[in-house]
């Protein structure tokens, strides 16, 4: 019944040759939630930033993606047929050698700390298959080579003779500490022992 009342108003509205301004009303309408309405003075556009590493930093944490090589592969474990159609896994790998983009004082203690991990032709190979998902393994290749590069960044100070001291000197008073523990503990346990009746 409703729906022919409306029928009846749409054609009527029609006749009189407003239907075209009716209906851009009805299509006009906004919720009161909508982003225009909470936000009126913004554009609703969003851009990245461009993003340039300072020169004289050793390591920023950018790494330029596309000097990587990047391959996409089956990866394995439990996951019924998806695991069959979707290359999830992620291997990342690059030349330590020819990475121009790495401090060479860095590149020089990633070869100390990763050299075993390098293939013969001095490749380091990244590879993430924790996921189902390619973004999320490409994403933790990244992570793992931003660990690894800034364990590498970070130059440990030699300490000092004083602390070298301090620290001789606790592992001292810990030694004697634990070795006066274990005296009282004997001599504990010798109290408990039930006293030895000798025969004349």
């Amino acid at each position: 019944m409703a729906f022919a009342f409306l029928r009846m108003g749409i054609m009527r509205v029609a006749q009189s040759g407003c239907y075209s301004t009716s209906l851009q009303r009805s299509m006009a309408y906004k919720s009161a939630i909508s982003l225009e309405t909470l936000y009126p003075n913004s554009s609703l556009k969003l851009s990245t930033p461009s993003f340039v590493p300072d020169p004289n930093e050793k390591f920023s944490g950018f790494i330029p993606i596309e000097k990587l090589d990047i391959t996409y592969s089956a990866s394995s474990g439990p996951g019924g047929q998806n695991v069959n159609k979707v290359h999830t896994k992620v291997d990342l790998r690059f030349k330590l050698s020819e990475a121009t983009w790495i401090h060479r004082d860095i590149k020089e203690r990633m070869l100390e700390l990763h050299g075993k991990k390098l293939t013969k032709d001095g490749y380091l190979v990244i590879r993430s298959d924790t996921t189902r998902s390619q973004q999320l393994n490409l994403a933790d290749c990244m992570q793992k080579l931003r660990n690894m590069i800034r364990d590498a960044a970070v130059t440990k100070r030699a300490p000092s003779p004083e602390t070298e001291e301090k620290i001789r000197q606790r592992h001292l008073k810990a030694s004697r500490l634990r070795v006066a523990m274990k005296r009282e503990a004997a001599h504990r346990r010798e109290l408990k022992r039930s006293p030895t009746v000798v025969d004349l």
